[in-house]
């Protein structure tokens, strides 16, 4: 980082001044290492592998010739209001502070609750598909069964791995993530190679043919009841929307990151980029590697390692699947970052119980310790107790991952909407330095609630269809709370006359941790 000169340093530490925060955590990361975090969460092989039963046991090829780039076009939407929003408040936990500063206290707190809640869902869900990716890659050989007593230990192990490595500063994170970009970018293009050169036939055409597999034998594992092939197409959606999302990571780290306002919004935009460029590709070799389409299907869940099976060299499956497991624990790390800078921000604030605690930072690793270990349990605990309790005959832990990626895209889209009313006001009378101007924001803001709507939609849609019961249950219990007590207890971020009134705490908490 050469290029990050003192003044650069300086102006990066007086925006956060200006609103109202000392820079307690430790600028290290690079434009590169910002936009590697939040590819890394992103994960292509992680979200795109183990997703894939989505498209293939719904409407077959064209649910990733067709709904992969759709899919990631609507996560670019979003990518991009968050973008603009965070070039010109480049805070960690942005999410919540954008709710805050464009809407009021309660669009604040709304954000953060919405947004952490998916966080700590998302990583227990990232570690409980890296557990299934390794059950059938390797399961024999260690002779790990699919049991809650396993599943549990080992999400347990490796989330212990990503919050010790966490603890220890956010230069050996940051390392970990860049490799991660690499590896993810390098894995991807040797799959595509091998799936290509295993194919029986380059047939394009199946990219682009439409079926209606639900509610089929083996299909009916990811899609129980038959519905129209208009549908099956729209549930396939969920593949490139489950896995391109996570690219807040990006702004939980602003605090973090040199040229923030520049960095952080390049972030998001590119690792979305990219991953839908190498996803579509990866995905594409696969479908022409796949032998039969209809066979496929009924693979269900199993689609990956059955094609791989059938048509990969032994040897070169085992090289594979060891780089995507590796990938996929990467993922994993690379959310508990997100979910412990989303709580530290959250708790300077007050916005969380034990805030006090959880607000601190090392002074020797310049990390929020108690965040990082509180997300990480927290996330293992969620995976125990969900997995263990069935309601209506599914399992719980399957009725709230399904409220997961609704909650994350609930909390973007707050604070776009916000800024759609609030750009060029008061409440945001400059944009940051990364500007697509005030026009076309207020053309993505539309856009982004337009696709809110898509996916909330699709995202209720049976077997998923509790997740209405639970959203509708989720905002009426904030609601409650909010009015019957945070109302009066919560104050939200400084603002105005507030931040003045900071800067001799913004001077102790600097000297607290050595910030020159």
């Amino acid at each position: 980082m050469s290029d990050y000169t003192e003044l650069d340093k300086k102006q990066d530490v007086h925006i956060l001044h200006s609103m109202g925060y000392a820079q307690e955590l430790e600028r290290r990361m690079s434009s590169f290492s910002n936009f590697a975090i939040s590819f890394s969460i992103i994960c292509i092989l992680s979200g795109g592998i183990n997703s894939l039963g989505q498209a293939t046991s719904g409407a077959g090829g064209a649910a990733i010739g067709i709904g992969w780039p759709l899919g990631c076009l609507i996560s670019f939407i979003f990518a991009l209001g968050l973008a603009q929003i965070g070039s010109a408040y480049p805070t960690a936990g942005g999410l919540y502070h954008w709710g805050s500063i464009l809407g009021n206290r309660f669009t604040g707190w709304l954000s953060a609750w919405l947004n952490l809640l998916g966080l700590v869902t998302v990583l227990g869900a990232i570690n409980v598909g890296t557990f299934y990716f390794f059950f059938g890659a390797f399961g024999p050989q260690f002779g790990i069964e699919d049991t809650l007593l396993h599943r549990v230990v080992f999400v347990a192990i490796i989330t212990a791995l990503q919050a010790g490595i966490n603890h220890f500063g956010i230069g050996l994170t940051a390392k970990l993530t860049d490799f991660s970009g690499y590896l993810i970018f390098a894995t991807a293009l040797l799959l595509t190679i091998v799936c290509l050169a295993a194919a029986p036939s380059w047939d394009i055409s199946r990219l682009f043919t439409f079926a209606n597999y639900t509610g089929t034998e083996g299909a009916s594992l990811v899609w129980p009841g038959t519905v129209s092939t208009g549908m099956a197409f729209l549930l396939g959606l969920l593949l490139p929307i489950y896995t391109i999302t996570g690219y807040d990571a990006s702004a939980h780290t602003s605090e973090e990151t040199v040229k923030a306002a520049v960095s952080v919004p390049r972030g998001m935009v590119s690792a979305v980029l990219w991953s839908a460029l190498f996803g579509y590709i990866m995905l594409c070799a696969f479908v022409l590697m796949i032998p039969n389409m209809d066979d496929a299907a009924k693979q269900g869940w199993n689609v990956f390692f059955w094609a791989m099976d059938a048509q990969t060299n032994p040897a070169i499956k085992s090289i594979f699947y060891f780089l995507i497991f590796v990938s996929q624990f990467l993922c994993g790390l690379a959310t508990v970052t997100s979910v412990s800078r989303m709580i530290f921000a959250f708790s300077r604030d007050k916005g969380l119980p034990a805030s006090s605690a959880l607000a601190k930072v090392s002074p020797n690793f310049r990390t929020p310790v108690a965040a990082i270990w509180t997300g990480s349990i927290l996330s293992v605990l969620f995976v125990w107790f969900t997995s263990a309790i069935t309601i209506a005959g599914t399992p719980a832990y399957s009725i709230v991952v399904s409220c997961t990626v609704i909650f994350l895209f609930l909390s973007f889209a707050v604070p776009i909407a916000l800024g759609l009313v609030s750009i060029g006001t008061a409440k945001w009378p400059t944009m940051g330095p990364w500007n697509m101007g005030i026009g076309l924001y207020k053309v993505i803001a539309v856009l982004a609630i337009i696709s809110m709507i898509l996916i909330f939609y699709i995202g209720i849609q049976p077997p998923n269809d509790w997740a209405l019961e639970i959203t509708v249950g989720f905002l009426v219990l904030t609601g409650i709370v909010w009015f019957a007590f945070e109302n009066r207890r919560f104050k939200g971020p400084p603002i105005g006359a507030d931040i003045a009134k900071r800067q001799a705490e913004i001077a102790a908490a600097e000297a607290a941790v050595g910030e020159a």
